[in-house]
């Protein structure tokens, strides 16, 4: 059967695809800025729990601080990239969802389950004792299968050639195990959300926005620590990412197209360049060239969709049937919206500050 007749014909959009471009890009940096801290957080506060002594207690306090806020941003910021890429790639995404639907329904009540865990570990955080492991494995093992339902699905809305599986597993299962760029695609994900996470920490003592009695220095020293180890893990699975592509892909990041071989070259020098500064306790200069290396990683990501739609689907293909006005209110709702939660975030913040006065 050929695959594209397994494609869904993609509905009008009401602005140029140009627009929807842009605010994807946005709000997936967002998002996932907000989403490494979470996953990466309560993997650090595992591992410190694991290890035991007096401050890695204290750092795993400090993360439980934080990580309800955490993931009630990371969810609440999931929800616009994922419908911008509905409204782009609309076709394929809910074609992929379809055939792992059994998976993907059960992500939402495991969040929540995740969510439960995260706010017992922070609340009952003394009276836990040794329980708080249990409790943290629970809720970083669901964030972790969550993620890695997210990696199934997007790597299967890019192969409407696997879809056809669907004959032979019709009950909403279907999962690309097989798939050879799968699991460095995920673990690109997870070792990157450590690192993250390691920088949001030592940003935490940088700017003295510890609510526990960790010591400021160990919390800079050790959040450091793991962004720099994890980063240079993170080269090292990149390139695994990159050779596990099907070579047609591959190709456009080496040579094949100019704007890719340009990103993967800066992608690699800015991320060694980060490893020199992470090792000196830099944490402002990684923050800012983290940031930068991070919407370079983005960019790339969409070559990739690209690429592999390619024989599919272009995004100039999309109809346009205009429709400005709820554009622009969606606009405006979308700058308040950011606005308020800049406003909560000051008043969360004033908060502490009137506390430690």
């Amino acid at each position: 059967m050929n695959p594209a007749a397994l494609i869904p014909t993609p509905d009008a959009i009401p602005v140029p695809w140009g627009w929807f471009y842009v605010l994807l890009t946005l709000t997936f940096v967002l998002h996932i800025l907000v989403m490494n801290a979470m996953l990466g957080g309560g993997i650090i506060a595992l591992i410190s729990a694991f290890r035991g002594g007096e401050q890695n207690t204290l750092l795993g306090k400090e993360i439980g601080y934080k990580w309800p806020y955490t993931i009630a941003f990371a969810v609440n910021l999931g929800v616009a990239p994922l419908l911008f890429v509905q409204v782009l790639y609309g076709q394929f995404i809910y074609s992929s969802t379809v055939l792992m639907a059994i998976w993907w329904f059960s992500i939402f009540g495991l969040l929540i389950l995740a969510y439960y865990g995260a706010y017992i570990y922070d609340f009952k955080f003394d009276s836990l004792g040794n329980l708080r492991i249990i409790m943290l494995v629970f809720s970083v093992s669901i964030l972790l299968f969550v993620g890695f339902m997210f990696s199934n699905n997007m790597t299967l809305m890019l192969q409407p050639e696997k879809w056809q599986a669907y004959f032979n597993n019709a009950g909403g299962t279907l999962l690309l195990l097989s798939d050879p760029s799968l699991f460095p695609r995920y673990l690109h994900f997870v070792i990157g959300a450590v690192a993250v996470a390691g920088l949001f920490l030592a940003l935490i003592g940088h700017f003295r926005f510890m609510k526990s009695s960790v010591n400021r220095e160990t919390l800079i020293t050790k959040g450091m620590k793991y962004f720099t180890y994890s980063t240079a893990l993170q080269i090292i699975i990149g390139f695994w990412f990159l050779i596990a592509l099907p070579k047609r892909v591959m190709m456009v990041f080496m040579g094949g197209s100019a704007c890719g071989t340009v990103l993967l070259l800066l992608g690699t020098i800015l991320g060694f360049v980060v490893l020199y500064f992470g090792y000196k306790k830099r944490v402002v200069v990684s923050s800012v060239i983290t940031l930068v290396t991070l919407i370079v990683m983005v960019f790339m990501r969409d070559l990739v969709r690209i690429a592999y739609l390619k024989p599919y689907f272009r995004l100039p293909d999309l109809v346009v049937e205009p429709q400005y006005s709820p554009f622009i209110f969606f606009l405006v709702i979308f700058a308040i919206g950011l606005a308020l939660v800049g406003y909560m975030l000051k008043l969360a913040f004033g908060c502490r500050q009137e506390v430690e006065k």
